[in-house]
């Protein structure tokens, strides 16, 4: 008889509302590779359409409620929570609601189920409604938060830093998604030792792939990604009057959707270049490699927003490299972990139109360094960034947070 697999509550407001849902899917993808070793239940908001309770490749997957189910709209739409705020301040009424609907769930969890784990994605709301249920049920389970970058870089008040380092504290162990959010969080006073840097993952062996038998355009550039400030499209919309004077033939493809698409719809109209832009709305994650095969290259121009909020890791930038697809992004510290300029890839001033249009001539000008950047990127991500090489490692800090161990694997 085999022994029982250690009990693992995943906390989330991202997660797939149903099959082939276009929503983010990192949450997913990894609670889903971590199921032989650990028995996982995970627990994110309910949204129109989605079922309460349901089994999926082997997780237990519960949604709690938090409103009237047609209004339950603020975690999984347009571009996450922060999103929704900015583009329609009633949701801020919701806040209170989905906070205590969330910790209602996970206090009754706690209560009549029995966990060797809580792995928080996010400090603030999952992170601190972890801690808080922990507070209120006197269990001594421990906590492992992971941050992606939004609600790091962003949520700058002094009471929301202090409970950001609260949740912190409280947690047996930490990880973020690159070194840059490492060098933030121990800025903050956490103790470097309690925060390991394991990035997202990337499925680089049965789904990011290249493919020899699909031709590379010559002619066409894509963007993915929501259309959200820190995403940086307009930006390349103010490259692509400079590029156009010279390569008047070029298309871009945008492919995804968020609360900026009828802005910036306007703003292409405004600029002229409506019919060389092809908004392709929110598009299958099975779907994406078709488009990184076929591009000339993908261009990522992240931002740093008003607010402060960065990028934290780039997923899209390692799915594009391991298609082969050439890469010009923003130059932020995140990126720095994926990308080496000159090597795998081209990082150009974030938001300077002109730099960005400069390196998208240079590369439509030059086949062999597209060619020589893809193929070095594809290598590299691979060794680093796959999901199996990730899921490992989340595997390794889970038994060493259970054991009583401080996180200080070897990084990336």
């Amino acid at each position: 008889m085999s022994p029982k697999r250690p009990r693992v509550l995943v906390l989330t407001s991202t997660f797939p509302r149903w099959e082939n849902d276009p929503e983010p899917a990192f949450v997913f993808e990894l609670s889903r590779r971590l199921t032989e070793k650990f028995e996982v239940t995970v627990l994110s908001p309910r949204t129109p359409g989605s079922k309460r309770r349901e089994d999926i490749a082997g997780l237990r997957v519960i949604r709690f409620p938090y409103f009237f189910n047609r209004w339950e709209k603020l975690a999984m739409h347009g571009g996450g929570i922060l999103n929704q705020l900015k583009t329609n301040p009633v949701y801020y009424l919701m806040i209170p609601f989905f906070l205590l609907g969330q910790l209602w769930a996970v206090v009754r969890l706690l209560r009549n189920q029995r966990f060797d784990l809580i792995h928080a994605h996010w400090l603030i709301p999952q992170g601190f409604i972890a801690a808080l249920s922990l507070l209120m049920t006197g269990k001594k389970i421990p906590l492992l938060c992971t941050s992606h970058g939004g609600d790091l870089f962003a949520l700058k008040g002094k009471g929301l830093q202090r409970l950001k380092r609260w949740v912190m504290h409280k947690s047996a162990a930490l990880t973020v998604v690159s070194h840059a959010m490492k060098k933030t969080v121990v800025a903050m006073g956490i103790d470097p030792d309690k925060v390991g840097v394991i990035p997202m993952g990337v499925d680089l062996k049965g789904l990011f792939t290249p493919d020899p038998g699909v031709q590379r355009k010559t002619d066409e550039l894509l963007f993915v990604g929501r259309l959200v400030e820190v995403k940086g499209l307009q930006t390349l919309f103010d490259a692509m009057p400079k590029v156009l004077a010279k390569y008047p033939e070029i298309r871009l493809i945008v492919a995804g959707a968020g609360p900026l698409e009828s802005e910036l719809r306007a703003s292409a109209k405004k600029l002229h270049i409506a019919d060389r832009v092809d908004f392709r709305g929110m598009v299958m994650q099975s779907k994406l490699p078709e488009l990184y095969r076929q591009a000339t290259m993908a261009v990522f121009p992240f931002v740093v927003t008003k607010s402060g909020v960065q990028e934290g890791f780039g997923l899209v930038v390692v799915e594009a490299m391991g298609c082969g697809c050439p890469v010009i992004a923003g130059d932020l510290p995140a990126l720095h972990d994926t990308v080496i300029h000159e090597e795998n890839g081209l990082l150009f001033e974030s938001g300077n139109s002109q730099a960005l249009a400069d390196a998208i001539i240079r590369m439509l000008a030059d086949p062999d360094l597209c060619f020589r950047l893809a193929g070095e990127g594809r290598r590299r991500v691979v060794q680093k960034f796959d999901w199996e090489i990730v899921a490992r490692k989340y595997v390794g800090e889970y038994k060493k947070i259970r054991s009583g161990m401080s996180l200080h694997e070897k990084e990336l």
